[in-house]
């Protein structure tokens, strides 16, 4: 790690307080031109460096840029171990964990990106991702004797997570439109793309990664006309370091609720964020749309459904439409 990183691990653990070019040098053991230098480099990436003089330097509370100092800041011990990396822009961060997996990468790599130039959404669906407005994440999964069928579990998890750090971070009410998108206020805020690998001679899953995206803020353009109406984002104003404490939020979340392994409470919690049960929706697949009412949300994750006709479907996958 270079001295512009360490600097910024230093300032993020302390927020707000002023520290002098020679306490600074001290504390990287660097000299007080190398400290100068990376003042500098991180100002030209926009990080809100005060300079005093007779107080020195202080990174300013109200900073809001991605960055894996940032996030590792808000980890809860169980999760100190998660290996982050934080990029400016990517093609997809569910592309770039496919290719760590795919060469060996361990279980607990995070990539979490500002901008993805070709988001991936449900279904071949692109997802908007624009620059300085949101998170967007994915994590590496290896999880032991989980077979396809079983990895909505996944989505689950992730999805109430979601809701959680959402919640707890604005006050808000969140909601699930089964299986993977997080809606407020009515409007998609974020959504959820697991995908995998699966082993030949087993059947069961090799990898998993769960890809997240999150409208933190509204584009300074607004939505693409297809999503206007259709979009929102969490936070209706600026926060303070916003991304960083929503990315880690998440992370806490998930992860716990990954390696505790209580499906009865993340379900539980699924359904009542659920927002499709009880209402008619529309059951989309072999080219047809079938209507029927949306009953629960059984123990494995499923959308139990019920045809006009009387007759009742477990869905594990798919798609439903529904007017929000």
């Amino acid at each position: 790690m270079g001295t512009k990183e360490r600097l910024l691990e230093f300032f993020e653990r302390n927020r707000g307080r002023y520290f002098s070019g020679e306490e600074l040098a001290g504390q990287l053991s660097v000299s007080r031109t190398a400290v100068w230098k990376g003042v500098n480099s991180l100002r030209k990436e926009g990080y809100q460096i005060d300079a005093v003089q007779n107080k020195g330097y202080c990174l300013s509370a109200h900073t809001d840029i991605l960055s894996a100092q940032g996030i590792r800041g808000y980890l809860s011990p169980e999760c100190r171990d998660l290996r982050l990396e934080v990029l400016q822009t990517v093609d997809s961060t569910n592309g770039w964990v496919r290719g760590k997996a795919e060469a060996g990468e361990p279980e607990g790599y995070v990539v979490v990106a500002a901008s993805q130039e070709k988001g991936k959404g449900r279904v071949g669906r692109s997802f908007f991702s624009p620059a300085d407005t949101g998170v967007y994440m994915s994590i590496l999964l290896r999880p032991e004797g989980l077979s396809p069928g079983e990895a909505s579990k996944i989505t689950t998890m992730a999805a109430v997570a979601v809701c959680q750090a959402i919640e707890a971070l604005s006050g808000r009410q969140a909601q699930i439109k089964w299986v993977n998108d997080i809606y407020m206020d009515g409007k998609k805020v974020s959504g959820i793309l697991t995908e995998a690998s699966v082993g030949l001679e087993d059947g069961l899953l090799d990898y998993g990664i769960l890809g997240i995206g999150m409208n933190v803020y509204i584009p300074a353009d607004g939505f693409p006309d297809e999503l206007s109406g259709k979009a929102g984002a969490i936070f209706e104003s600026p926060q303070d370091d916003g991304k960083n404490r929503l990315a880690a939020e998440v992370l806490n979340r998930f992860m716990k609720a990954c390696r505790t392994k209580e499906s009865s409470a993340y379900v539980e919690e699924y359904r009542k964020r659920c927002l499709v049960l009880g209402r008619e929706i529309l059951v989309l697949g072999k080219g047809e749309a079938r209507k029927a009412r949306a009953l629960d949300v059984d123990e494995d994750c499923r959308l139990v459904v019920q045809y006009g006709d009387g007759r009742m479907e477990r869905l594990s996958s798919g798609e439903i439409q529904i007017r929000i």
